[in-house]
């Protein structure tokens, strides 16, 4: 699961580079582990990107390189590859054009498209399925350019064909950004819908009100298709970041459907698949995204109300002579849950847990044992509101099991007598191929379990389960009535998967062999070491483990510049 951004102005003196930095901050929650940015200036792109936080990754002195009206940013999660800062994005190809990706989500036939990549001599250089997407698009639009001539191009046409190209041969959930030097930036989403994308737009000093509602709108289409540099553009994975730049949030990009917005400051828009159908990751609304997103037409705000409600409904059923006295949320997810769940339950609603902001979110940190040690660093209790009380510990999911079992030793060793504990989502039994790093049944609290002994396996007298069934119906419940969802991706709920994958079949043996927490661990140690003895030395000609595209040999004059990736011959963090 990842953040992209990508954002082009109407004003070729204006840069976009502190919006990017800042529309990545608040979809930080999608990726922690790396961060990038590239810039279009003239021609010229800038880009810069590292492992680490957003706030950690660009520094002054790389802000005032990022400079462009053009650029497409992106804070990493990683579910494919390795968390080298060599497949932190946006990724760079120099033909043709010059074009980089960012990139959404996971491809499930990667073993299949990197062989025909190999096959027609394009290189694929680390095991990045966003590579891939790279790769393809450049091959197709270069296929384009070659038929008709570059003088003859019709270059949104050739972005069209050429996104369409690429839909055809991928498979998996996906959303992604394509900033093709000097012609634009291209949005795409996969054509089940399962990744989010969000698009949206801003006036110009040089507009005239006639182009918009009251709400700063374009009122049709055609005036987006014709704006010629009157209008600021954003595409994003959430309506957050939208909202936060001061951008007026259009629409969502539709299943199958391709964005581009030319340099001229025109927005144009086709379905490039013929067989979509909107099937949203259910997930997204669960866990990964914030609250105040709005995504295909439902507020995640709202739709957890909804999950709250419909738990606390299934837990008078099953318990109606409950004596619950308090319910808590696990911060920080699940609050709106938990608050309409005490509201229904007639309960009061307390914040017992209050959580280090500075910590990594859990669930996306690498590795168990770092799971395991970061719990009790993330939350402390407030005893108060344990001692002598039967709590209700509503959290939004149940994924392996580590952070629920700590979490309910600590509201016993904070004195409560009884610990209940719910999920606002449905038991996961299942892996998830799509983005979300649930790779393999066998750390799965939930496989082979019934809720009695999942009760057991994290120490709560009971445990209750939002079922499937209502956890689609808060979503059906809030669609505007424009839009109906015919089915989600619930494939970690239900095992049944949108683009056909079974269970059992080879694919998951070898999802289960390169992404299990042991695998990623040995990958994070590196080759020729172990645990005990550190990570491996990296190779010489490494850039701090990265491979830089520029040949710059003069030394920098900071640390923290030294994996950066100019492409540009300006030096970068560099002494003059």
């Amino acid at each position: 699961m990842c953040g992209i951004i990508g954002l082009l102005l109407a004003n070729e003196k204006e840069h976009v580079n502190q919006m990017i930095f800042d529309g990545l901050t608040v979809l930080q929650h999608r990726g922690q582990d790396a961060a990038g940015m590239v810039t279009s200036e003239g021609g010229r792109l800038h880009l810069r990107k590292d492992n680490g936080l957003v706030k950690d990754v660009f520094h002054q002195h790389h802000m005032v390189e990022l400079r462009g009206h053009l650029g497409i940013g992106h804070c990493r999660y990683p579910t494919a590859g390795t968390s080298s800062c060599a497949e932190a994005q946006p990724l760079y190809t120099n033909y043709p054009y010059g074009i980089c990706v960012a990139h959404n989500g996971n491809l499930t036939n990667t073993e299949q498209i990197a062989k025909q990549l190999t096959e027609i001599g394009r290189h694929v250089n680390t095991d990045s399925d966003s590579e891939l997407l790279l790769n393809l698009f450049s091959e197709e639009l270069t296929r384009e350019t070659l038929a008709v001539g570059k003088d003859q191009l019709n270059m949104k046409e050739a972005i069209f064909s050429a996104v369409g190209s690429v839909m055809q041969k991928t498979e998996g959930g996906y959303a992604g950004l394509y900033l093709v030097n000097g012609f634009g930036l291209v949005g795409f989403r996969d054509p089940n819908g399962i990744r989010p994308l969000v698009f949206g737009c801003r006036r110009s000093p040089t507009v005239t009100d006639e182009m918009f509602d009251d709400e700063g709108i374009p009122r049709t289409p055609s005036h987006m298709d014709t704006a010629k540099r009157s209008l600021d553009y954003v595409i994003s994975s959430e309506s957050v970041a939208i909202d936060t730049l001061g951008f007026q949030l259009i629409r969502d990009v539709r299943p199958g459907e391709v964005i581009f917005m030319d340099m001229e400051g025109n927005c144009h828009s086709r379905m490039a698949h013929s067989k979509s159908v909107l099937s949203p990751c259910i997930f997204e609304y669960v866990y990964f995204a914030r609250p105040d997103s709005i995504m295909d037409g439902v507020s995640v705000y709202e739709s957890r109300l909804k999950m709250g409600e419909k738990l606390a409904k299934k837990i008078l059923r099953q318990y109606p002579d409950h004596d619950i006295d308090v319910v808590i949320p696990i911060p920080d997810t699940s609050r709106t849950s938990a608050l309409q769940a005490a509201y229904v339950l007639n309960r009061p609603f307390r914040e017992g847990f209050i959580k280090n902001r500075y910590i990594a979110r859990t669930f996306i940190m690498p590795g168990q044992a770092t799971r395991r040690k970061s719990v009790r660093l993330k939350l402390n209790t407030i005893k108060r509101e344990f001692q002598g009380k039967n709590v209700l510990l509503v959290d939004d999911s149940i994924v392996r099991g580590t952070t629920s079992n700590e979490i309910v030793q600590m509201a016993r060793d904070a004195g409560a007598n009884k610990v209940y504990f719910c999920s606002a989502a449905p038991p996961i039994r299942y892996p998830n191929i799509y983005g979300i790093d649930i790779p393999t049944r066998n750390e799965l609290i939930a496989y082979n379990r019934n809720e009695e002994e999942i009760a057991a396996k994290i120490g709560c007298d009971w445990v209750v389960y939002q079922d499937l069934n209502d956890l689609e119906d808060c979503l059906r419940e809030l669609a505007p009535k424009e839009r109906s969802f015919d089915r989600f991706d619930s494939s970690c709920f239900s095992g049944d998967y949108v683009t056909g994958q079974v269970i059992g079949d080879s694919y998951f043996e070898k999802l289960h062999d390169l992404r299990n927490d042991k695998a990623k661990e040995k990958r994070k140690v590196g080759p020729g070491s172990n645990e005990e003895e550190g990570p491996a030395k990296r190779p010489a000609q490494s850039n701090d483990g990265c491979e830089p595209v520029a040949n710059d040999k003069r030394v920098s004059s900071t640390i923290d510049g030294a994996a950066c990736e100019p492409l540009t011959n300006q030096p970068v963090g560099l002494a003059r």
